[in-house]
């Protein structure tokens, strides 16, 4: 079966092209470079890993339940329409709810791989560009996990947001260089470690679990390589060049808050769509993400240099404004930590199977002799 007999609705044309602006950019300085990029680019050399091999995938879902969150989480749960549902109902709700959460995933990481490979071409310094060589194969891996998990566990997929769509061609068709840093590590990255995060949390399924944990370390690394690059430049912008991407930034947060909603799954079920907004506007799960949305946004662009009054009154408008003095990095270091727990429950899990393997296998040979 192909993709496309997958998907929910009709993708449109398999190929979306993005004119590209702006100068490829090499660099004839092979000295060290920054130290702490270099770093980075050392354990991004270090943390590569094989999907195939790290993520079981032997592990059952349940298209019905993949995720396992509870009924809340649901934005017609609590409605007139929820009562209506039969079980099975629900269970197809919640498939095509993680279908869509898990596509838009997809789409974003194969965004991201193209961002990363933009960022190797723009970049005006080599240890940016040595760096982002390791991020554009961490996102190809990531695209990789998505399309799996959609394909081979879920059944289905969706097509790319509208408005995840317009954010990234955005993103990419602009000519300066670090446009692909504030867009795709700032915004759609924090976006992406927000829902992540979320549902690693929530969930109670170990194969989703597993792939958000894995796909959530790397990220880690890829905003703090995003916050130290743009850290760098942005000190030598001046004030009007700053302004112009906090306005980015501030049309970019006022999107992702009020347009990535998932209306298109209710109205697969026959809720009107000013219905299924007004449904979706009153989830608690809803306003939950919004807040977590932002923990990994505001933080880091107040870290990059880009606090200006009226990005400041966005974020207050938001209701987010304390945000920026969150802690970026518990926050990422707490991303590495479940990652690395959750590799050696499993490791000590498979070496006491195979100790108790050889231990059977050695008193099944002295039962015989």
């Amino acid at each position: 079966m192909s993709t496309r007999e997958r998907y929910v609705q009709d993708p449109g044309d398999s190929l979306w092209k993005v004119p590209a602006s702006g100068a490829a950019r090499f660099n004839w300085e092979y000295d060290e470079g920054r130290e702490r990029l270099l770093a980075l680019y050392q354990k991004g050399k270090d943390k590569q890993w094989d999907a195939n091999l790290r993520i079981d995938w032997d592990l059952e879902v349940d298209p019905q339940d993949p995720l396992g969150t509870p009924d809340e989480s649901v934005s017609l749960y609590g409605t007139k329409y929820w009562p209506k549902l039969t079980e099975k109902d629900r269970g197809d709700l919640r498939r095509h709810y993680t279908a869509w959460q898990f596509s838009q995933f997809l789409h974003g990481e194969q965004g991201a791989m193209v961002c990363a490979a933009r960022i190797v071409e723009s970049a005006p310094d080599l240890d940016a560009k040595f760096y982002s060589a390791t991020q554009t194969m961490d996102e190809a891996r990531h695209a990789e996990i998505y399309s799996r998990f959609l394909q081979e566990k879920i059944g289905m997929l969706y097509p790319i947001d509208d408005n995840l769509r317009s954010l990234l061609a955005d993103t990419l068709a602009d000519s300066r260089w670090d446009m692909p840093y504030l867009g795709m590590q700032v915004l759609i990255e924090g976006l992406a470690l927000a829902a992540f995060g979320m549902i690693r949390d929530t969930t109670t399924k170990p194969l989703p679990r597993q792939i958000l944990a894995y796909v959530m370390q790397d990220e880690a690394r890829h905003v703090a390589f995003g916050r130290m690059a743009l850290r760098d430049y942005y000190k030598q912008l001046t004030d009007a060049e700053l302004r112009e991407r906090e306005e980015f930034v501030i049309e970019g947060c006022y999107l992702m808050r009020d347009r990535l909603r998932g209306l298109e799954v209710l109205e697969n079920f026959g809720i009107p769509r000013q219905e299924a907004a007004e449904y979706t506007e009153r989830s608690e799960f809803l306003h939950l993400f919004r807040k977590l949305l932002f923990s990994r946004i505001v933080p880091c662009v107040k870290d990059i240099g880009l606090w200006g009054e009226r990005l400041q009154r966005a974020y207050v408008d938001m209701g987010v404004f304390e945000l920026g003095d969150a802690s970026l990095d518990l926050l990422m270091a707490q991303d590495e930590e479940a990652a690395e727990e959750l590799d050696a429950t499993r490791f000590a899990a498979e070496e006491a199977a195979r100790t108790a393997e050889v231990a059977a296998a050695i008193a099944e040979g002295e039962a015989g002799d």
